[in-house]
């Protein structure tokens, strides 16, 4: 079973950039997805970006033109950069990798606390 594990997280200034990593115990390039998710306090988990096993990337309406995912297959690690960042992207970011099958892992999570 493929392991993900999230770092990068911290707090930050309103208007500040963090960038948030995700690597895997095993091959993202095999995924037919990978995405970031986040979750504010009590609240239901929400999809931030992902990206296909084609290339192709999709936003969710309030980070798009702010957040950049990516990943680099040779390291198998998924990246968000995040611009611009203001106070309500605070959460904790999680990772996920769908293999498809009924197969999806979760990383545990990296806290984002962005200052006004």
């Amino acid at each position: 079973q493929v392991q993900l594990v999230e770092s990068g997280g911290g707090l930050v200034q309103a208007g500040g950039s963090l960038r948030l990593s995700c690597a895997a115990s095993g091959s993202i390039s095999s995924s037919i997805a990978m995405g970031w998710y986040r979750q504010h306090p009590g609240k239901q988990r929400e999809l931030v970006a992902t990206i296909v096993s084609g290339g192709g990337t999709i936003y969710a309406g309030s980070v798009k033109g702010r957040f950049t995912i990516s990943t680099d297959n040779s390291k198998n690690t998924m990246y968000l950069q995040m611009n611009s960042l203001r106070p309500e992207d605070t959460a904790v970011y999680y990772c996920n990798a769908d293999y498809g099958i009924g197969m999806s892992v979760w990383g545990q999570g990296t806290q984002v606390t962005v200052s006004s």
